[in-house]
């Protein structure tokens, strides 16, 4: 009996632990909020460039002697026919189009979304007709808000006439999904996995546990649904249903917009909160083209009429932002894994 009361009192300060862990991530993240706001940069890179003289280098590896003396000498020539060539371009300037390359990782919250927003902002105000975007976007999904705003502001390219290209090499569900629709064309990998237009919602009560340890929990609220599921009180009948209309109205607002992105995707039939590899996107109106990221870049760069660039908002952290972004990043690796072996199908 002596080892039974032990046991249940090693349970019980192993669950406050747990809570104790979470309210200082929680505090940290609260901390970094209330610090001074972080500046960033905007990082442009000349990717076009790079492919040129990443071309270079290789196509000179092999060659030696009078044959790598030829080649210098041609590359030269060139040089000083580019040169004047700029020259001419300087008295009447000549723009080439531009093709903006973006990449976004998503997490839980959508905490890219500031650094998409300045990215997106920049090239509204300098874009000309003939440029466009190729966004690179990788995301299993997360917060309701978090991803309407990361859509939003891809809603924000069309708005200006700016084409949209977005590209999924691994996975682009739920609110990774809301933003991928949103492209003049969207392309993935063959196994990449596109969909799972749905709402989700997990919420541990450990009520009995502490009622079984004499702790009482007490939540009191004004408005019958200001707060209808809880952690740590007691659940009603009542506050489940309520829980289960909202998550059934966020539902439905997530399939309208879909459907007003995609209007000949049979919303029905794909809105079941099912996911699906681009092969099987592609009949279902998912998906667009079955092609990966670096097919479409090495197209644009091999374009000699357009401009490649790459771009990207870096933000400056301190300390305690760096820390909350951490812990952050190792609670999003373990969701993500717990996703993995209990949701997706994998080769074994």
């Amino acid at each position: 009996m002596l080892a039974n009361i032990i046991s249940g009192y090693g349970v019980f300060i192993l669950e406050l632990l747990t809570i104790a862990f979470i309210a200082v991530i929680v505090g940290v993240r609260l901390l970094s909020g209330k610090s001074h706001k972080s500046t960033g940069e905007l990082q442009v890179t000349d990717l076009s460039e790079v492919f040129q003289q990443k071309q270079k280098q290789l196509a000179s590896f092999h060659l030696q002697g009078k044959a790598l003396k030829q080649q210098e000498k041609a590359e030269k020539k060139a040089q000083k026919a580019q040169a004047k060539m700029e020259n001419a371009e300087k008295k009447a300037p000549k723009r080439l189009p531009h093709t903006f390359v973006l990449d976004f990782q998503g997490d839980v919250q959508a905490s890219q979304t500031n650094a998409l927003r300045e990215e997106i902002s920049a090239i509204i105000a300098i874009a000309q007709p003939q440029d466009k975007v190729l966004l690179r976007l990788e995301s299993p999904g997360g917060v309701v808000h978090g991803y309407g705003l990361a859509a939003s502001q891809l809603k924000r390219l069309k708005e200006h006439d700016i084409p949209l290209i977005i590209a999924v090499d691994k996975v682009a569900a739920s609110g990774g999904y809301m933003m991928a629709c949103v492209a003049d064309k969207l392309v993935a990998a063959p196994f990449a996995i596109v969909g799972s237009i749905g709402v989700v919602a997990q919420i541990p009560n450990i009520y009995r546990l502490l009622r079984k340890h004499d702790v009482e929990m007490n939540v009191m609220t004004a408005g019958d649904y200001k707060r209808t599921m809880t952690v740590m009180g007691k659940n009603t009948h009542k506050g489940r249903e309520k829980f289960q209309q909202e998550l059934d109205e966020t539902h439905m607002l997530f399939k309208d917009f879909v459907q007003n992105q995609r209007p000949a995707v049979d919303i029905e039939k794909v809105a079941t909160g099912e996911h699906w590899y681009a092969e099987q996107g592609i009949a279902l109106g998912l998906v667009d083209e079955i092609a990966t990221s670096d097919d479409l870049l090495l197209q644009a760069l091999q374009d000699k009429q357009q401009k490649v660039i790459g771009l990207s908002y870096q933000c400056k952290k301190t300390l305690l932002q760096k820390l909350s972004q951490q812990a952050e990043e190792t609670s999003h690796r373990l969701l993500s894994r717990w996703l993995f072996n209990n949701t997706y199908e994998r080769i074994q």
